[in-house]
């Protein structure tokens, strides 16, 4: 009944050959067709992380806002943009008004991308009671309005601002 098990010998099937693997077209269009799906999440995944950047970069000048509104009423006006007091990223924002030594930012926040193309943050005083705080967004839009450059080398030109009042 089971005298023959062998699937070649008991059917007979004429030019027919058992293949084993795939042909170098197979392969071919199988690396192209991964490639694609690659290339395109990448590009996805780059843009996602643009746009988490500048979102910090809003929430970091909002952050700043708030202790300058804080320190001016505390002080009576704006902490100066050079020299002793001065808003320095990556530093502590305080002041001593009426006699009192206040915190306004144990740390004062900085671009995550501070090394890289000259990102930087910049604050300038106005007059004592108006200021302008000046980013560069890798996403141009959503951008407010245009600033000076914010430094850094080569030179960056700001394409967001924080302006008070």
């Amino acid at each position: 009944m089971f005298k023959n098990l062998n699937f070649r010998n008991s059917i007979k099937i004429s030019n027919f050959k058992f293949q084993i693997g795939f042909t170098l077209i197979e392969l071919m269009v199988s690396i192209t067709i991964v490639g694609i799906l690659v290339a395109l999440s990448t590009s996805a995944f780059l843009g996602a992380k643009r746009s988490a950047r500048d979102a910090e970069r809003k929430a970091d000048l909002e952050d700043i806002r708030s202790a300058l509104e804080i320190y001016r009423s505390d002080c009576g006006l704006y902490p100066p943009d050079t020299g002793a007091g001065a808003l320095v990223p990556g530093a502590a924002l305080t002041a001593t008004c009426a006699g009192v030594t206040n915190t306004y930012m144990s740390l004062v926040p900085q671009d995550s991308l501070k090394d890289q193309r000259g990102y930087l943050y910049k604050y300038t005083r106005l007059t004592s009671s108006t200021y302008r705080l000046c980013a560069y967004l890798e996403n141009g839009s959503g951008a407010v309005t245009a600033c000076s450059t914010c430094g850094g080398s080569p030179a960056v030109n700001c394409n967001y601002s924080a302006v008070n009042p």
